[in-house]
């Protein structure tokens, strides 16, 4: 018997929502398990809260007794990062039974008074939430600051990759010498993180081309363009081609990932969180990022090659290693290939989502 599903988001991100993409595929994937998933949202945003919040009391009538898979980032529920509001929605599904995913884990940052106002905020809610329903978090539990969990129903699935599976055959290991060696970068941070991100890049990418030869930059997704003039510019007296692509479609991402050789993330820790890191994962390539408090397994089995943040030149050190080692990279990539499988693949988040829905009394 198929049991009805509802995944709840908040405000629609642009230019592209990967929350919602990701209720898509987990949906498509759930449905072999036999749950028939629904999107809904509560664009209060568009509605303003007191109409949104009335036309959900109106919606969730039909949810009761129903799972309602409430997305959670700070963001979805706030313009600012207060995200106390979601205390209301939750009281609006009274009867549903709620989950809420967790892909905001942890507070933002920032030392100005109005920085730690809204991590209070967040902790406050986050914890509150918890208390209220079932916790599905996106990194383990021990990597989380704000304990303790042992109280409360709660799960860990990491999240996937927003494209179709199967994903395009990567290029042959063979064919590696006989053409530019390409290095992706799926999205740049907007802001001061970004700038810094361009210059991280701009170095590793220089030296290894200086060390190697030539090298094709293949940059896509969220803030790329708004990157490729800084970009060409570091770059412009070394032998690297710069493709700069844009927001594309998530056939176009996993086939122009699956094309590339390395990937390269430098916007945060890698973590089983971060969709565009294990983008790279499902699509069978070494990836070159660094560790913190969020990198544990299951993203540990991939195939990563760490470089550390405090040391200098060490991304390009670690770069120059994947890049010039055909066996290395080829061990990495057959280190992704088996963690895509066995932990990423939509089939494996859909089956682990399937076993706990149904153990839940």
């Amino acid at each position: 018997m198929t049991q009805k599903c509802v995944a709840l988001l908040g405000r629609r991100d642009k230019p592209t929502d990967a929350i919602e993409e990701y209720c898509q595929y987990l949906g498509q994937a759930l449905a072999p398990h036999g749950f028939a998933v629904q999107i809904a949202r509560v664009p209060w945003d568009e509605l303003g809260w007191r109409k949104a919040l009335s036309n959900l009391k109106d919606e969730a009538r039909n949810w009761r007794g129903q799972w309602v898979l409430l997305q959670y980032t700070a963001l979805s529920w706030s313009e600012h990062g207060f995200p106390s509001r979601v205390l209301r929605v939750m009281r609006a599904l009274h009867g549903a039974r709620v989950a809420v995913v967790y892909h905001d884990v942890e507070p933002f940052g920032g030392q100005r008074l109005i920085d730690r106002l809204r991590r209070n905020s967040q902790v406050r809610t986050m914890r509150a939430v918890q208390q209220r329903s079932l916790a599905i978090f996106t990194v383990p539990t021990d990597a989380i600051s704000w304990h303790p969990f042992h109280k409360y129903r709660h799960a860990f699935i990491p999240v996937g990759a927003n494209f179709p599976e199967p994903i395009p055959p990567t290029v042959q290991a063979t064919a590696f010498a006989a053409r530019t060696p390409a290095v992706a970068v799926y999205g740049i941070t907007g802001g001061a993180g970004g700038e810094r991100e361009i210059r991280e890049i701009a170095e590793a990418i220089r030296n290894a081309a200086r060390a190697l030869g030539a090298l094709c930059l293949v940059v896509l997704g969220r803030n790329s363009e708004a990157a490729e003039n800084d970009l060409r510019e570091a770059l412009r007296d070394a032998p690297v081609e710069v493709r700069v692509l844009g927001v594309l479609p998530p056939e176009r991402v996993a086939k122009t990932l699956a094309q590339s050789d390395v990937l390269l993330f430098v916007r945060g820790e890698i973590s089983t969180r971060r969709g565009s890191a294990i983008a790279g994962i499902a699509c069978s390539l070494p990836i070159v990022a660094f560790a913190g408090a969020e990198t544990a397994p299951p993203i540990t089995e991939a195939g990563l090659a760490l470089y550390s943040r405090e040391m200098p030149g060490d991304l390009s050190r670690v770069l120059i290693k994947v890049l010039g080692d055909p066996g290395y990279r080829e061990s990495l990539a057959g280190r992704s290939r088996q963690a895509q499988r066995q932990y990423f693949s939509w089939d494996a988040i859909a089956a682990q989502y399937a076993d706990l829905l149904r153990a839940e009394p």
